[in-house]
């Protein structure tokens, strides 16, 4: 039976100490970049693989960090957690994926028995768990450390990685304006998340640089989920002034705003043109594909990860970069009889 390879023995092939060869595995700095080199091969050589367990109580810690969410898409934390995992795999750290119900009752003691059970070295919270006070105030009585995911209050709390949900609604506003859309509906996100206010900042922004008055009744409520888009997409293609363009705060609702629009034989982008928001698999899986702003979700995953890894002793908020990708589902508005009445306004800039 062959034994186990262990940190000896790659301590041995390396021709350097047990404790160099703990430092290398565990990513920490100040290891020259040729002692790095040898340990690395060594480790490689040997097919060494560290037991978490025997790191855990050489050094008091699990080695493993959780990432705390609660979303209604699915793609979206799929997205985040790819890129957690990664840098995970990068650091040797396992990741441990804790879904919660940010309403439940039993939301803290959910998260302080994770906590007690698996004595996570860091935690990483997505929005909408990134901005509850309850859970922010527990993680700080037990003084462990945590990352948030584009929170939307109390930034200096912690560090923190996000995008620029406002500029990003913006932007895609301000494409279907330039496109000569003037009625425009928007559907907003699950009142839970600060990045759906945000949004509709975003929205109404556009709108009035562009002098284009807001209509409430152009505006509905959602859920960042298939069901409530197609629920407003009803409610706004029934609309007595009717959109010409409806923008969707996520791609899963503007799925939804599609398949509404199919059944009722309203052509997109001929007489509807429809935008979403993330750049999910699932805006090029349906027709026509979406257009949409690009939200770098698995960089945002891995960012997160590094600033948790990294233990910096100030605080750090990170901006990662959004792309409006432009795609099939929009156009220039047709003078049908449901646009005869719209302005046609110049589009001001200031």
């Amino acid at each position: 039976m062959t034994s186990r390879t262990t940190i000896s023995d790659v301590a041995r092939a390396a021709g350097v100490s047990i404790k160099t060869v703990s430092r290398v595995l565990n990513k920490e700095r100040y290891v020259r970049p040729d002692t790095r080199e040898k340990v690395e091969a060594a480790v490689a050589a040997l097919s060494f693989s560290p037991s978490l367990a025997a790191r855990s109580l050489a050094g008091k810690r699990s080695f493993q960090i959780a990432l705390i969410h609660d979303t209604h898409s699915p793609y979206y934390i799929h997205a985040i957690q790819e890129g957690v995992w990664a840098r995970c795999r990068e650091a040797g750290v396992r990741m441990l994926a804790q879904p919660v119900d940010i309403a439940a009752p039993t939301l803290i003691a959910e998260i302080a028995g994770l906590i007690d059970e698996t004595h996570v070295d860091g935690i990483i919270l997505s929005p909408p768990i990134s901005d509850s006070l309850l859970v922010l105030h527990e993680l700080e009585r037990r003084r462990i450390p945590f990352v948030r995911i584009s929170p939307g209050t109390n930034h200096t709390l912690t560090s923190s990685v996000f995008m620029d949900d406002v500029q990003a609604a913006d932007d895609m506003t301000t494409h279907l304006i330039d496109l000569g859309h003037r009625v425009i509906g928007f559907i907003q996100g699950h009142p839970n998340h600060m990045a759906s206010e945000q949004r509709l900042f975003g929205y109404r922004r556009a709108l009035d640089r562009a002098g284009v008055p807001y209509e409430p009744g152009l505006v509905h409520a959602g859920a960042f989920d298939f069901a409530s888009g197609v629920a407003a997409a009803h409610s706004l293609l029934s609309y007595p002034h009717r959109p010409t363009a409806i923008f969707a705060s996520n791609d899963d609702m503007a799925a939804g705003v599609l398949a509404v629009a199919h059944g009722k034989g309203i052509a997109v982008p001929r007489e509807l043109s429809v935008a979403g928001f993330d750049d999910t698999p699932l805006a090029q899986l349906v027709w026509p594909p979406l257009t949409t702003i690009r939200q770098p979700t698995r960089e945002l995953g891995w960012a997160a990860a590094a600033l948790l890894f990294e233990k910096r002793d100030e605080l750090e908020h990170r901006s990662l970069p959004h792309e409006l990708v432009a795609r099939a589902s929009t156009a220039n508005p047709t003078q049908t009889s449901a646009l005869r009445d719209l302005t046609t306004k110049p589009v001001s800039r200031k």
